[in-house]
């Protein structure tokens, strides 16, 4: 009995550790692989969440993306279709401003105003020459030079005429009429030597040395493109000898090179262009002898004395240069015909398209330089046209400070200052001397009341008034009136009828005997002139 109850125990003990053993293993290595499943399902479930965590986000942005086209299909459609539109017309409109600016961006209009001064060494400075710029601006500017030789009115007048009497329409034109102005007022090649002989080395102390400077710098302008130095020849030029007057050795008549090209993008070739001026011009000649020719000076080839010159000068900047040539065998008259019609030509070739106010003949020119001139002084109290001025004006009023301001016509005018006269020159012409009454000037500008032809009219200081029978100037408190030529018994010079027959000639202004002063003084000081014209 006790065998069997100890055989009992002893099978229950090891039952129970066997079943305790197995509950404490089993569960741990049951509870570990859960877990470990449990992570890997996890992680499993993470790799596969995070995919479509990313594709909720990206389906999120992609319905976005699809629902905003289809919320907006129409407008960028639009958008896309003005934009290359826009495109489309935006080089049309950035050319355009580059044409229009061409033509909205014109030179200012010039206004030259001067000084009289004495022409001496000393003084040369206060005869700089003017630069007039005409059109508007374009990187294809012609520059025309005359007056490089004061002995050559032809070159230099031509030049005046193209800055006051042409209208460029398209491109842009840039005159000096006047490089050497001095040597034009002394009528001389070049009073302090010839200045076309000094574009390669020159002196710092040569008195002509700033004025090269200056138009070395409008040469070498990045905007100028071609450039025609004016001048007046002797004789003929032929390529083969003739006689005296017409050989090579004369220059007169014709379209001078230096070589035949240049390295240039723009009017390179310069023997082209010289043709197209030389038949040009052989379409327009006075007579068979003017007969034009090209001219090669082949300076390139080691001419040393032409290597001095403007356009050889102009040609190693890299600019097409040219210089034409009138005879001088010519009236002046002619020779600005010849250079005005060549000039033509050139601006032809350049696409610059001009306007002028006459017809161009060798009559109309000489009726032009003749009549059409005319000066304004100390700010339009008196105006003079000087067409046919007398020699000599005594009395003239000239500011106490011995200066005369004023405003010619066109730019070859000056006053040059010797002793007590006042000389008016027109290129290299003498046209008046002024012979002076100092006086102060009255300052302001006013409307004085005159009856023309029995009718009131109020009149400006500086007018020039047309009368056909008669005229009175009205008594007035504010000037003393001087009319110069008129005399009477009571010295009564105001509230009287003056016809032409009351009026000493020689005081006329002019040769004709036709054209009379009207002082006005307030005071002592000179406030103004009137001219009145007889037309009857």
């Amino acid at each position: 009995m006790f065998k069997s109850i100890a055989k009992y125990l002893i099978l229950s003990v090891i039952l129970f550790l066997s079943i305790g053993c197995n509950e404490k293993n089993t569960p741990n290595s049951t509870t570990l692989t859960v877990k470990e499943e449990i992570k890997q399902k996890q992680k499993v479930e993470i790799k596969k969440e995070k995919p479509k965590k990313e594709i909720i986000k990206l389906d999120k942005i992609e319905i976005k993306k699809i629902k905003e086209p289809k919320a907006k299909t129409i407008k960028p459609k639009k958008e896309i279709l003005t934009t290359t539109a826009i495109l489309t017309a935006t080089p049309k409109i950035k050319k355009e401003p580059a044409k229009i600016s061409t033509k909205i961006i014109s030179y200012p209009k010039q206004k030259l105003t001067r000084k009289s001064s004495i022409a001496t060494k000393k003084t040369i400075k206060n005869f700089d020459f003017d630069i007039i710029k005409k059109g508007f601006k374009d990187n294809n500017t012609l520059l025309i030079v005359g007056g490089i030789q004061g002995d050559e009115p032809g070159g230099f007048m031509a030049a005046s005429l193209i800055a006051t009497h042409y209208t460029i329409t398209k491109g842009s034109v840039w005159i000096v009429p006047n490089l050497n102005f001095y040597s034009i007022i002394k009528r001389s090649r070049g009073p302090y030597g010839d200045m076309n002989r000094k574009f390669a080395n020159l002196s710092k102390n040569d008195p002509e040395y700033e004025s090269i400077q200056r138009i070395k710098s409008y040469i070498k302008d990045k905007s100028v493109k071609l450039i025609v130095n004016l001048h007046d020849g002797s004789g003929y030029y032929r390529p083969k000898y003739e006689d005296k007057l017409h050989s090579p050795y004369r220059w007169g008549q014709c379209s001078i090179i230096d070589q035949e090209n240049i390295s240039t993008k723009k009017y390179s070739n310069l023997l082209d262009i010289s043709n197209k001026v030389v038949s040009h011009v052989n379409k327009h000649l006075i007579k068979d002898e003017d007969i034009y020719h090209l001219h090669n000076t082949r300076t390139v080839e080691g001419d040393k004395e032409m290597e001095k010159t403007l356009t050889y000068y102009a040609i190693n900047q890299g600019k097409a240069a040219f210089g034409n040539e009138a005879s001088k065998n010519l009236p002046t008259h002619q020779r600005i015909y010849y250079h005005l019609v060549a000039l033509e030509k050139y601006m032809n070739v350049m696409g610059i398209e001009y306007k002028r106010n006459f017809n161009l003949n060798d009559k109309v020119v000489k009726n032009i330089i003749d009549n059409d001139i005319a000066i304004s002084l100390y700010n339009n109290k008196i105006k003079l046209p000087l067409s046919q001025i007398r020699n000599i004006l005594k009395y003239f009023p000239v500011k106490k400070d011995g200066t005369i301001d004023f405003v010619p016509s066109n730019p070859l005018m000056s006053i040059v200052k010797k002793k007590n006269e006042y000389i008016i020159y027109y290129g290299n012409r003498r046209l008046a001397r002024l012979k002076a009454d100092y006086v102060a000037l009255e300052k302001g500008q006013k409307l004085v009341k005159l009856n023309i032809d029995s009718k009131d009219k109020n009149i400006e200081f500086g007018s020039l008034i047309t009368v056909k029978n008669d005229f009175k100037v009205y008594n007035t408190k504010d000037y003393r009136v001087n009319i110069i030529g008129f005399t009477n018994k009571t010295k009564k010079e105001t509230d009287t009828l003056i016809s032409y027959q009351k009026m000493q000639k020689k005081f006329s202004i002019d040769k004709t005997g036709s054209t009379y002063r009207i002082e006005f003084y307030k005071k002592k000081k000179f406030a103004g002139m009137i001219l009145v014209k007889f037309a009857g």
